[in-house]
């Protein structure tokens, strides 16, 4: 067999998938494969985590440790993750004895935004004007070339709104800067859009009928935030055809460029005039995709397991229009049993709690996602549940 054919080859159910990563999104992929008869081996950091209560077994390390890594490994016929800040190091080497998907290359463009800008810069696809700070030299040359405010971004490992900051002025740039403690940055003039959305694309090396790897993608899935923390997503979107068909073909040129295998999401910021720039690449499922598992016949995590496997995509169809709630923090436990009550009576509603031991203020511990025709009401009626959250 070539390797172009060992490439295609499809794995199939009963062998065993490993995770990097142990919270909810591997969880949420878990129980798909759990569901379609494979085996789930998680790798993290971090014991007792949501992903680990649902796998076959847990192996718990750090991203850096050969000997459990090799152990790891051993147990699996191909390997995911479900966050992107794991060293690429870590891929690369069990790439060595098992496929990774997707590629790490994916990882190594997407996890520094100095790189991902590079990329985007290189495939012609807009984005808000940038410049790299990565020195004291820099930082009075961005003064003078970007037009403010703008919104000064650490390179790597910021998500959720942390390791940003909004600066209204030149004069303010120094003190932005020291508060993120002087790491290498990006420097974005902060836009003004009309709305946020993101498109999911899933892609598999199983060959399409033309022969090349299958690809498809979800609609847009428009989001909202609060306190930089995604709170509500909604499909469908109301957005033109234009700029739907210019997002999508975006996302599909990212998703090929980097050779994905699995599900890929891409977040966008729609301007006043309809335009179409691209914020944030996360070569995973993603937050805003959680409303493909009950609105779409076929969720983001199924469409992983077939591309991390090689099988033929689902269809990306959508059964449902739909709204998604993040929960945070310690909203349920303070919503009580009446409030737990008055969910589970509501046929629309379906509850996913992530098995999170510590609910924190402003860390993700479920989701509640809402089925039906109105969005403006489905949205207005997850705004009610938990309302003493």
């Amino acid at each position: 067999m070539n390797g172009e054919d060992q490439k295609r080859k499809s794995i199939l159910p009963g062998a065993t998938v490993g995770v990097l990563g142990g919270g909810q999104l591997g969880r949420m992929f878990a129980q798909v494969a759990k569901r379609a008869g494979y085996q789930v081996v998680v790798y993290t950091d971090t014991p007792g985590g949501p992903a680990s209560q649902v796998t076959d077994r847990c192996f718990v390390g750090d991203y850096g440790d050969t000997e459990l890594l090799s152990q790891f490994r051993e147990q699996c016929d191909v390997a995911t993750y479900e966050f992107e800040n794991i060293p690429v190091e870590t891929f690369q080497f069990l790439q060595e004895e098992i496929p990774v998907r997707p590629d790490p290359r994916a990882i190594y463009e997407t996890q520094n935004r100095l790189r991902e800008r590079a990329l985007l810069t290189g495939l012609h696809i807009p984005i808000a004007p940038f410049s790299p700070l990565t020195d004291r030299e820099e930082l009075d040359r961005v003064r003078e070339e970007r037009t403010f405010p703008v919104v000064m971004k650490t390179a790597e490992s910021g998500y959720d709104g942390k390791g940003q900051r909004v600066v209204e002025c030149a004069e303010g740039m120094e003190q932005a800067w020291e508060d993120l403690r002087r790491v290498p940055c990006v420097v974005e003039e902060k836009i003004d859009f009309d709305r946020e959305f993101s498109i999911l694309v899933a892609r598999s090396s199983f060959p399409s009928e033309g022969g090349d790897p299958e690809a498809c993608a979800y609609p847009p899935i428009e989001n909202t935030h609060e306190s930089h923390i995604l709170a509500f997503s909604s499909c469908p979107m109301s957005i033109s055809a234009n700029s739907q068909e210019m997002a999508t073909s975006y996302a599909l040129a990212i998703a090929e460029e980097l050779q994905v295998e699995g599900v890929i999401a891409i977040e966008f910021f729609l301007g006043r005039q309809g335009e179409v720039l691209v914020n944030e690449i996360a070569p995973r499922p993603h937050n805003s995709g959680h409303l493909t598992i009950e609105a779409f016949y076929t969720s983001q995590f199924e469409q992983q397991l077939r591309g991390v496997c090689a099988l033929p995509l689902g269809s990306v169809e959508q059964r449902e229009p739909a709204v998604m709630r993040n929960l945070l923090g310690d909203v349920v436990q303070r919503a009580g049993e009446q409030g737990l009550s008055s969910l589970f009576r509501d046929p629309q509603c379906f509850l996913h709690l992530y098995g999170k031991a510590e609910p924190k203020p402003g860390r993700k511990i479920g989701h509640i996602t809402a089925l039906g025709s109105e969005l403006t009401e489905l949205e207005a009626h997850l705004r009610k549940i938990f309302i003493k959250g």
